[in-house]
């Protein structure tokens, strides 16, 4: 049988009512030291060692949370589904279809306070396909052919394992004729910075989306459209 893709077992321990109230009072102090000017890996540190949080409880907090200011500036650069009408968008690829994956086999997903979606499949290079690929897939098409864009570019991490099989897959369920936007599907070494720059990028990557021009939360729809709700491991910090 097929593992879940983003899921361990301790995850119902690691994300129980009683353990996200802890992770939420955790994360006001990580977010205090954060917008104080603190490195978020040392202050994730610092904070978990205190409140006795998992590796993965940090990595959920970890990838949550941002700072006052990327807040502000991401808010800025979100386009609104309106205005991809004919244009041309920029899809991080592995970054988006794990995500598609991982919400397709019922596993956490994070809501995280910049109003992305984050999952914590962390693969670190070692991907392969998995029944609900396809189905992410012709997800985000469905998506993209609804928000009437005119050009997908998706772009695939040459390092990763079976890059080029997800290239053919993607490539096989455009040739259905469903679609009638014209895609183009690169196998790059650098796709973090192929990115940098760019207007209408689909992905949750914090660094990309602090570089890009503007960005489309592709992964909130699907959320949406599935009728799913993220893990809110976070909190507002309080201010006085």
């Amino acid at each position: 049988m097929e593992a879940r893709r983003g899921y361990v077992p301790e995850d119902d321990r690691n994300f129980s009512a009683e353990a996200l109230s802890t992770l939420k009072t955790a994360s006001r102090h990580i977010l205090y030291l954060l917008n104080e000017g603190y490195d978020l890996k040392q202050s994730t540190v610092f904070v978990g060692n205190h409140y006795l949080l998992s590796e993965r409880q940090r990595l959920a907090v970890m990838r949550s949370v941002a700072t006052r200011q990327q807040l502000l500036d991401r808010k800025m650069k979100q386009a609104a589904p309106g205005e991809l009408t004919g244009r041309e968008v920029w899809i991080d690829g592995f970054n988006t279809v794990i995500t598609l994956e991982v919400l397709l086999s019922g596993s956490p997903l994070l809501g995280c306070m910049d109003g992305t979606i984050r999952d914590l499949a962390a693969l670190r290079g070692t991907y392969r396909l998995i029944p609900e690929t396809g189905e992410a897939v012709r997800m985000m098409f469905d998506v993209l052919r609804d928000f009437a864009v005119g050009k997908v570019n998706i772009l695939l991490d040459e390092p990763v394992s079976n890059s080029g099989r997800l290239k053919g897959l993607i490539a096989d369920i455009m040739e259905d004729g469903a679609y009638p936007f014209t895609l183009d599907i690169q196998i790059l070494r650098d796709v973090d910075r192929a990115l940098y720059g760019k207007e209408f990028v689909i992905t949750s990557d914090s660094i990309i989306l602090d570089h890009c021009v503007s960005w489309v939360n592709l992964t909130a729809e699907c959320m949406e459209r599935k009728g799913r709700q993220g893990i809110w491991v976070w909190s507002e910090p309080t201010t006085r």
